[in-house]
């Protein structure tokens, strides 16, 4: 019964128990983990309401909310801030509930706009829903090289061989200070602001071995860098980039085979190519890798708000920001850049 549920906001001893109990949750991921409550909270002063659902005294349930409040973007609850998953993760269907229902009286006590949950599947059909702007991207590794790479379709893998012939390099980086100057370039490319270098730096004195970067260097110099998360038996190339120079190497595909080729000797067998939205150029790129899109469902309980969010590229009065964004010195974007991404939750 929903009366034998107590909801309770974690404290900073229970993040054991959360990873131990989303580790074994068949639903649960890497960005459902405790960490990004630690996180977020210390790299961005947003406050973490981390909620658990116990019944006769054992965890059933826990529901990773984040507050983010900012001048341009508004006041939102998110489950999670700054990750493409979310959502509860619980034993049944009562528990899911009780945790969404103290998740509303949460935002409503808040006087956020929105309640915002980023579920990899429909869960609510009396909520607000966006499942037509969002996708995702998984495909099985197998342990053999050359069965990974005999599945990416004829013309991707020749992009490719032709990064190998052109003898670019990966390697594990130690730092994220090449990461930073090829991501931040090749987002500031696509008229977006960066996060601050202190985010990147943050996620890997978080999850330590957990993530990794591979960068690319061509004769030398670095052309293109991703980080990459791991969890349970998968990858999930995050953040990653090239210079102006990486289109004419192919080297954002052999970054990506690097990553396919170095996480499949790690024991990862599921390849998760991330989050696009419809019909942008990331959408085309990992089609053209032979992955089908799954759509993904975020789902909205309006507080103050009249209507969810629509803060994507795709929305026309951002248009004209965007193009002035690209033009940008990579040095400005980089300076005040940082401010505005860290609305953009």
């Amino acid at each position: 019964m929903a009366d034998d549920i107590r909801i309770r906001v974690a404290s900073q001893s229970d993040g054991k128990d959360w990873d131990d109990y989303v580790l074994a949750h068949p639903q649960g991921t890497f960005f459902h983990r405790y960490g990004w409550k630690r996180l977020i909270e210390a790299t961005y002063g947003y406050p973490g309401h981390y909620l658990v659902a116990e019944r006769s005294g054992s965890w059933c349930g826990v529901f990773p909310l984040g507050e983010v409040r900012h001048l341009l973007f508004g006041h939102s609850l998110i489950s999670v801030p700054f990750c493409v998953y979310g959502g509860v993760l619980a034993d049944d269907e009562q528990v899911r509930m009780a945790l969404e229902a103290h998740a509303v009286q949460l935002a409503e006590r808040l006087g956020v706009d929105h309640l915002e949950v980023r579920n990899d599947h429909p869960v609510r059909d009396d909520w607000p829903r966006k499942d037509q702007l969002y996708v995702t991207f998984r495909r099985e590794l197998s342990a053999d090289h050359e069965a990974n790479m005999n599945a990416i379709p004829r013309k991707q893998r020749a992009m490719v061989r032709k990064g190998i012939k052109a003898g670019l390099v990966g390697e594990v980086d130690d730092d994220i200070e090449h990461l930073y100057r090829a991501y931040s370039e090749s987002v500031r490319n696509l008229g977006t602001p960066v996060f601050p270098k202190a985010h990147f730096r943050a996620i890997r004195a978080e999850f330590g071995d957990d993530v990794d970067v591979v960068t690319v260097r061509h004769k030398g110099e670095v052309v293109a860098s991703v980080m990459n998360y791991y969890f349970r038996d998968q990858v999930l190339p995050f953040y990653g980039g090239g210079i102006s120079a990486a289109r004419e190497l192919a080297a954002n595909d052999f970054m990506y085979w690097e990553v396919m080729r170095r996480a499949a000797e790690r024991g990862c067998r599921l390849f998760d190519f991330g989050r696009s939205k419809v019909d942008t150029g990331s959408y085309s790129f990992k089609k053209h890798w032979g992955f089908e899109p799954q759509p993904l469902s975020y789902e909205y309980h309006l507080v103050r708000a009249t209507q969810i969010p629509d803060l994507n590229p795709n929305n026309p009065k951002y248009r004209v920001f965007i193009n002035a964004w690209k033009r940008l010195p990579i040095g400005v974007s980089r300076m005040i850049g940082p401010w505005l991404a860290k609305g953009l939750a």
